[in-house]
């Protein structure tokens, strides 16, 4: 892909590393961050954003910072967790609390993107769906939930008791509807207390705006990935019309 590199981050040892991919912008454009990967028994994702590159499917009007798995050590054992037995997603407060976390927020300090893309699975959904915390009056996830019916994949039906990792007390911070979670990014904030997922880590000045994607981790493999390409490629679609 013309505009390509790659390197290493090490995080804590010679084999311990972060691959990380940057692919140039046109002069002025805006950089896109991706990420997957940050828990390691949610395969597809990976698979699915290293698939994307090398099909050429990233609209190249933007540049981008290419996280392709932020939890290599986790990956390999097929766990949420890393090897130390941290949740990588809730380690970006406080300057980060995980080898990993620490590694990407060192390796980001200074750039800005206008729009973070993360990539997930969820073992007990049925379809696919999203958050995307509420940034002005501009949404790119409905387009998305658009597409996934288009294209014929199941879109979860998502209501108040679907368990999306909130505790009881703090549901208040965010609003379910078929397809998408768009919580309230200065309550989530202060409802994580400082064990902030990647996503909302950048929401604090780094990153514009975010969505998270989720694939239903008990369908096929290939449908998976699938999903994941279609929601990344019409993310990308809709934020170049904005």
């Amino acid at each position: 892909m013309p505009g390509l590199s790659l390197r290493e981050v090490d995080y804590g040892g010679a084999e311990r590393t972060l691959l990380v991919a940057d692919v140039s912008a046109p002069a002025g454009a805006p950089c896109v961050i991706m990420t997957a990967g940050v828990h390691g028994d949610e395969p597809a994702a990976s698979w699915a954003l290293l698939s994307i590159a090398r099909d050429g499917l990233l609209d190249r009007a933007f540049g981008y910072r290419i996280w392709p798995c932020t939890n290599p050590s986790g990956y390999r054992r097929g766990t949420r967790e890393n090897a130390d037995g941290n949740d990588v997603n809730r380690s970006f407060g406080r300057g980060g609390t995980s080898a990993e976390a620490r590694a990407m927020i060192g390796e980001n300090r200074g750039q800005t993107f206008a729009l973070n893309l993360d990539l997930h699975e969820d073992f007990e959904a049925d379809g696919f769906y999203c958050y995307e915390p509420k940034i002005g009056d501009i949404a790119l996830g409905p387009a998305i939930v658009r597409a996934m019916d288009e294209a014929g994949f199941p879109v979860q039906e998502l209501h108040e008791t679907y368990d999306l990792g909130y505790s009881p007390e703090v549901r208040h911070v965010r609003v379910v509807e078929r397809g998408r979670v768009v919580p309230d990014v200065q309550a989530e904030t202060d409802a994580f207390e400082g064990r902030l997922p990647h996503s909302m880590f950048l929401l604090q000045g780094t990153a514009r705006r975010s969505l998270t994607f989720e694939s239903p981790r008990r369908l096929p493999w290939d449908e998976r990935v699938a999903i994941h390409r279609i929601a990344v490629v019409t993310a990308l679609s809709e934020l170049a019309a904005t």
